[in-house]
C-alpha cells in the first residue's frame, strides 16, 4: 500500500509524540506497542522529524568475514535502496550482544544520504559524530564507539528488532528527539490528519495553564474539554481507518 507524499509532508510537521498521541486514539494496536523504547536515541536532536520508510538490515563486527572483505554486503545495499517505496529510513539490527563496534560513520552515513536515505536507526553504536552532523541526517543509536571493528552487513530486507520493536522492510517510521514509532501504513494518512486536530485539544489545557490565571476548578474543566475535544476526535479517524 502506498503513502501519497503529501501525507508524509503532514506527518513531518508533527514530533513523534503527537503521532503516538493520534495512534492512541485510532486504537489499532495496543498502547505499548510500536514505538522504539529507551536504549535508542537520537544523535543529533535538534533535526526536525524524520519520516520515511525501513530499508532493513542486520550487522555484525566482532570478527573477521569469511572472504575478508570488511565492508561486505554495502554495495548490494546500495543497489537495493532503489527499489520500493521511498524515501529510505536504513534501520540495522546489531547482532553482537553487546554491540562491540559502530554500525556507521562519515562514509556511510555520507553514502545513504546520497543514495536518497533521509535517516538511519541502529540498535548497535554510531561513530563520526562530528562530521555527519553537517549533512543533517538523522541517526538514531544505542549508543557511541569510535572503531569500526570487522564491519559486516549480513543480511538485507529481513525482519529486524531495534529497541524492542520489529521492524519489516517498508515499514513506516517517524523519528526525532523523543524517540522513534512504527505507523502501520494502513493508517498513515488517517493519523497525519489527526495530528493537528490533537494539538488544538491540548491547547486547551495548555492555554488555561499559560494563562496566569489557572485555578484548579478551571484546570478540571479545560482537561474535561480537551477529553472531549479527543474523544470525538478518535471516534471520526477511526470512522475513516480501515475497516476490519
Amino acid at each position: 500500500m502506498s503513502v501519497p507524499a503529501a501525507v508524509l509532508d503532514q506527518l513531518r510537521k508533527y514530533d513523534t509524540p503527537t503521532v503516538c498521541n493520534v495512534l492512541e486514539l485510532l486504537e489499532c494496536r495496543p498502547r505499548t506497542a510500536g514505538y522504539m523504547d529507551g536504549r535508542i536515541k537520537a544523535c543529533y536532536p535538534a533535526l526536525p522529524p524524520m519520516v520515511g520508510f525501513a530499508s532493513t538490515a542486520t550487522f555484525r563486527a566482532g570478527a573477521p568475514p569469511r572472504g575478508g572483505d570488511t565492508y561486505m554486503g554495502l554495495g548490494e545495499q546500495v543497489h537495493k535502496l532503489g527499489a520500493g517505496p521511498g524515501p529510505k529510513v536504513v534501520v540495522f539490527q546489531d547482532l553482537d550482544d553487546p554491540p562491540v563496534a559502530a554500525t556507521f560513520g562519515e562514509i556511510m552515513a555520507t553514502t545513504y544520504k546520497t543514495f536518497g536515505c533521509v535517516g538511519l536507526i541502529t540498535s548497535g553504536a554510531g561513530r563520526d559524530l562530528d562530521q555527519v552532523e553537517p549533512l543533517k541526517f538523522p541517526c538514531f543509536t544505542s549508543g557511541t564507539i569510535p572503531s569500526h571493528g570487522y564491519t559486516q552487513i549480513v543480511a538485507l530486507e529481513v525482519p529486524v528488532r531495534v529497541g524492542g520493536v520489529w521492524v519489516n522492510p517498508g515499514d513506516l517510521l517517524h523519528g526525532d528527539r523523543n524517540g522513534v514509532t512504527t505507523i502501520p501504513v494502513e493508517w498513515a494518512e488517517v493519523t497525519a490528519e489527526g495530528c493537528a486536530g490533537f494539538v488544538e485539544a491540548e491547547a486547551v489545557m495548555l492555554t488555561h495553564l499559560r494563562s496566569g490565571k489557572a485555578t484548579p476548578a478551571g484546570f478540571e474543566a479545560a482537561r474535561n474539554e480537551a477529553k472531549r475535544l479527543m474523544a470525538e476526535l478518535g471516534k471520526k479517524l477511526r470512522a475513516k481507518g480501515p475497516k476490519a
